[in-house]
């Protein structure tokens, strides 16, 4: 929930919001018993007509740090300053104001604008969605971006973002991966309301278990995230906000269906019970029956499958306390492999989830001091999974109980801001993948502190440090830094450096490898995964044409200490062994948002990865190569046009995906392994999707889109499929592209008119 976002996060966006965004004169009523040395005055909101005093906002002369703040009744005295005679005043969640005081002796009225108020408007007519006030570089997806695309679960809800890429892990299971910053999705912390969700066992096919509908919006942070949420983020941190259910939105239906035979539902309902407690209802069922096999490989080019997913929560709310509670519930399988008149000797893929969860989140509130916060999150999670490849079962099974307890407040002003707290983490994993056993149970405490330092329309930094107890792997100091500058009104400079630990998953995190008849050798000694990140970003928002654009570029660097190397350099085997060498990656990317018109936006991005990592050869040598499946280049162009009051939107997006490095693999019972290493990358290749959308007034919209419209697919995503039970058989270690050809679908949204 982005309002509990906002108390749980709101030292760091109380600093950060002293961005000013206007100067005014003010011309005050005199007031003859002021002293000339003395400037006095109040702030406060406008509440129903009604001006009501905000206690403990900041008043600073520009550009120094002399100030004050505001007392019980709003008001406020400070001496006048010798230099300036520009005022800056600032409060939590509210729009800062810059006024120039002409009139030292004046009494100074100043009412503020809420924040929350101007930043929704602001993100749903901008082309580029950078968090203007976070010194973490976060970019936004707004439900308005979601439209843009079907959206059905959450690894669909990046066909617009330039950071963001997903592909298929491999030929058969039909899981999904993220490609950030050069690294897997495993790298990134991928929250939902700031509790860690798409973890652990969750890795395979996590992204498929949050519907797009559910969605209001999406936080993504480049680089070492914030300390309070834990020590997993290494290549960035990903924050989904759903509906809540004193949502202003009382209901939505969604229905999808495409060419491929994929039927979908979702439902969200909303209801205030009273003035305290509401209500609320997610839900969503999706199956695909078709058997699909356009390049007559034998094989499933998607896997059969059925879900249902739900979620009931429930919201209390006072003026000092807050809670909400709600279990989630899960049931998905899948069956992929050959088609069914294989018959006995048919090669399948088989996959059954189940999962349960409860979250409850609470906190309290002090209205007479809004900069200090409280508050408490609780999460227990308990998943299934059972699955064959072929012959070879896996059951896995993990049970987590999470609490994360934070207390924010101020020293002094909010120009000084902390947060602090403690936390716990208790990991129960149980997995076998045929006779090899990887069970383990982590428990977790740990305590963090971060501070915020903010020198207004200027510097925000943040530093910060938590100290967790592995009971496996000891004591953990994990240190983090953000800052942000502002070289000029429309110029900001981030930069970041934090170190980030977690402890993989061997096979949950690399399902696709086992979708073949390599031979699996677990070499690795049971370690945490260890790296440094270090980025920077420079974000320029200018005038092109007379029209609003904005241009970012950023680079970033993550260097691991200690890894858990996934070896695919031996045909026919697959090892798994510690990081004894190099292992790195790069990231840069530049970005171009513009409107050369009203409601026409254009992004235009470039990314480039290097990303390399010492890997054993068959000569017995040590050599650093490219990390395999990892595109070097991405080009993407995507343009929305919308027709006022959003009637008719259209949307086109275009990217080009470069080649990327992909095993050596070979056929025949002769076969004979090279001493050296055959360098092998796939070719690039072009995707295009496309969707128009109608809205009516009656709160229907029909859309119809495609994706993949250009058609390319590839040939022979499976090596040796004629003889998946032979020795050469890998559906896991060739799928760099597209699987299945062009796609076509339709669907429709209802939302009541209010």
């Amino acid at each position: 929930m982005r309002f509990l976002s906002l108390w749980i996060a709101l030292a760091v966006v109380a600093t950060a919001q002293a961005q000013s965004d206007s100067t005014k004169t003010i011309h005050p009523l005199t007031d003859s018993s002021a002293a000339q040395s003395v400037i006095r005055g109040s702030v406060s909101e406008v509440v129903n007509g009604k001006p009501v005093p905000l206690v403990g906002a900041t008043l600073l002369w520009l550009g120094t740090s002399a100030g004050t703040v505001t007392a019980a009744d709003g008001k406020f005295q400070l001496p006048v300053h010798s230099r300036t005679n520009r005022l800056v005043a600032s409060y939590v969640g509210y729009q800062p104001d810059t006024l120039a005081i002409t009139n030292p002796a004046a009494s100074v009225l100043i009412k503020l604008r809420s924040e929350r108020t101007l930043q929704e408007v602001t993100i749903s007519g901008a082309p580029g969605q950078i968090d203007q006030v976070n010194p973490i570089h976060t970019e936004f997806i707004t439900q308005r971006t979601l439209a843009k695309a079907a959206c059905c679960n959450l690894s669909e809800s990046f066909e617009t973002n330039a950071s963001v890429s997903v592909s298929y892990s491999d030929a058969v299971t039909g899981a999904r991966q993220i490609q950030f910053l050069g690294l897997g999705g495993q790298y990134v912390q991928t929250n939902v309301e700031n509790i860690p969700t798409v973890r652990g066992l969750a890795t395979t096919f996590g992204l498929n278990y949050i519907p797009g509908t559910w969605i209001t919006s999406i936080d993504i942070g480049k680089g070492a995230g914030s300390v309070v949420n834990g020590y997993e983020s290494m290549s960035g941190q990903m924050n989904i906000e759903l509906q809540k259910p004193d949502d202003v939105n009382k209901l939505f239906i969604n229905g999808y269906v495409n060419s491929f035979g994929r039927i979908e539902g979702n439902a969200n309902w909303s209801k205030a019970l009273n003035k305290k407690w509401s209500v609320g209802l997610l839900g969503h069922a999706s199956t695909l029956r078709t058997e699909l096999d356009q390049n007559k490989d034998g094989f499933r080019d998607l896997p059969l499958y059925t879900q249902v997913n739900a979620i009931n929560r429930y919201k209390y709310s006072n003026e000092r306390f807050m809670a909400q509670f709600g279990v989630k519930a899960l049931y998905e399988d899948r069956d992929g492999g050959q088609l069914a008149r294989f018959g006995s000797s048919r090669y399948s893929f088989g996959n059954t989830t189940k999962r349960l969860e409860f979250f409850s989140k609470m906190a309290k509130l002090y209205p007479e001091k809004p900069y200090n916060g409280l508050g408490l999150i609780l999460n227990g999670v308990h998943h299934e999974q059972n699955a064959n490849f072929g012959y070879r079962p896996y059951v896995g099974q993990q049970r987590t109980l999470y609490a994360n307890l934070i207390y924010q407040s101020i020293i002094g002003n909010t120009n000084h801001a902390y947060k602090t707290g403690l936390s716990y983490l208790l990991d129960d994993y149980r997995e076998q993948l045929g006779y090899i056993l990887t069970n383990r149970t982590e428990s977790v405490p740990g305590v963090f502190a971060e501070y915020t330092y903010t020198y207004p329309e200027k510097l925000t930094l943040v530093l910060g440090g938590r100290f967790d107890y592995h009971n496996l792997f000891g004591a953990q100091w994990t240190p983090r830094a953000h800052l942000k500058y502002t070289l000029s009104q429309n110029v900001t400079l981030r930069a970041s450096a934090g170190r980030g630990f977690r402890v993989p998953n061997l096979f949950a995190e690399n399902f696709g490898y086992l979708v073949s008849s390599r031979a699996v050798f677990n070499d690795a000694q049971l370690r945490p995964e260890i790296s440094w990140n270090y980025g920077v970003s420079l974000t320029n928002e200018f005038a092109l044409f007379g029209q609003k654009a904005s241009f970012v570029l950023d680079y970033y660097r993550t260097d691991f200490r200690e890894q858990l190397m996934v070896d695919l350099e031996h045909p026919r085997e697959l090892h798994f062994h510690n990081l004894y060498g190099k292992s790195f990656a790069n990231s840069f990317q530049a970005e171009l948002n513009y409107q050369p018109m009203k409601r026409l936006d254009v992004k235009l991005a470039y990314r480039l990865f290097d990303v390399r990592q010492s890997m054993s050869v068959p000569s017995g040598d040590t050599l650093l190569l490219p990390r395999m499946m990892i595109p070097r280049d991405r080009v993407l162009l995507n343009v929305a046009y919308a027709l006022p009051f959003d009637k008719w939107k259209f949307d086109a997006t275009i990217q080009w995906n470069g080649s990327r490095r992909i095993p050596y693999l070979r056929e025949g019972a002769d076969y004979e392994q090279p001493p050296y290493v055959p360098i092998v990358y796939s070719p690039g290749f072009v995707n295009l999707n496309a969707q128009v959308s109608r809205a009516f007034r009656s709160g229907w919209e029909i859309y119809l889109g495609g994706e993949n419209l250009t058609g390319f697919r590839q040939s022979n995503p499976i090596f040796a499929a004629s003889n998946p039970f032979g020795p050469d058989f890998d559906a896991g270690t060739q799928a760099w592209g597209p699987i299945t050809g062009r796609m076509v679908y339709a669907g429709f949204r209802f939302k009541p008119q209010l």
